[in-house]
């Protein structure tokens, strides 16, 4: 089965380094593209016997699941360019969220699903969010759920969830490597510990965490009551959280999602739908 990668940039070079590393996909079977081809060429150099390919055109008449990795508006334009390519037997997979599966289906014959990756997919770790089209056959649920295995948990979700579940599972990432900063950022300020030492402090803490959660020594309020005593440090150090935190991750959220909206709006002109 030929795979197909229409888009290098950051989400698409995270697929491709996790397909490599979990050879989810035999190397001489992947095709990848950009509209800069230097960068999918510098990718070629790391995984010699991927194919390289000149045009999206050439990596949709090839690959039977074409992954488009591409900004939001971009995406209508270049399914009119691919539409004569995607034959019915094959599978159309958007990783961005403004778009749905049902104005990818108004544009193409071909099956079609949305897979929004995380960056930690690049471990082969974190979840990938899964919604399939209508037209999407058993054979290529089966096929994409398989492939995705390799480098994540899919997680199959409703459309009407779709901005949440990318704010935690895509954005979430970014937003608690933030916090993180902020923490180690304070610590230096106000104590004698170096930067290098907060961080790596900081680092084996969060991947000790990770190793408690994965293997269900505690749930997340567990592990809160776990180390906090009463009347301790960690309690104080609480109580400011409680304090300072207040509605922050509600305006977070209002945040991304007013984005979306103005995104869904811009998305919609272009289909038309």
């Amino acid at each position: 089965m030929n795979i197909g990668m229409i888009g290098t940039g950051n989400m698409g070079s995270v697929l491709i380094h996790a397909f490599m590393k979990s050879s989810a996909v035999d190397p001489g079977h992947l095709f990848i593209t950009n509209r800069t081809l230097r960068k999918a060429q510098e990718l070629k150099n790391q995984y010699p016997d991927v194919q390289l390919a000149e045009t999206p055109e050439e990596v949709a008449e090839t690959a039977d699941i074409v992954f488009v990795c591409v900004k939001p508006l971009d995406i209508q334009p270049l399914l009119e360019t691919l539409r004569p390519k995607l034959s019915r037997d094959k599978l159309l997979v958007s990783i961005t969220s403004p778009v749905t599966v049902k104005e990818l289906e108004s544009v193409v014959d071909c099956g079609v699903a949305r897979a929004i990756p995380s960056i930690t997919n690049r471990v082969l770790a974190g979840v990938s969010l899964i919604t399939f089209g209508m037209s999407c056959e058993e054979r290529h649920k089966e096929r994409l759920l398989e492939l995705m295995r390799h480098v994540s948990k899919p997680l199959e979700i409703e459309e009407s969830i779709t901005r949440i579940a990318s704010d935690i599972v895509s954005c979430g990432p970014a937003f608690y490597t933030y916090l993180t900063e902020r923490f180690i950022q304070s610590a230096v300020q106000e104590t004698d510990v170096t930067y290098e030492q907060a961080t790596a402090f900081c680092t084996e803490m969060l991947i000790g965490i990770g190793r408690l959660l994965e293997q269900q020594v505690y749930t997340l309020p567990e592990l809160r009551k776990k180390v906090t005593v009463k009347g301790g440090v960690t309690g104080e150090g609480l109580s400011a959280l409680e304090e300072d935190v207040g509605d922050m991750f509600n305006h977070l959220i209002q945040k991304t999602h007013a984005k979306y909206v103005e995104d869904r709006e811009k998305v919609k002109k272009q289909f038309r739908m």
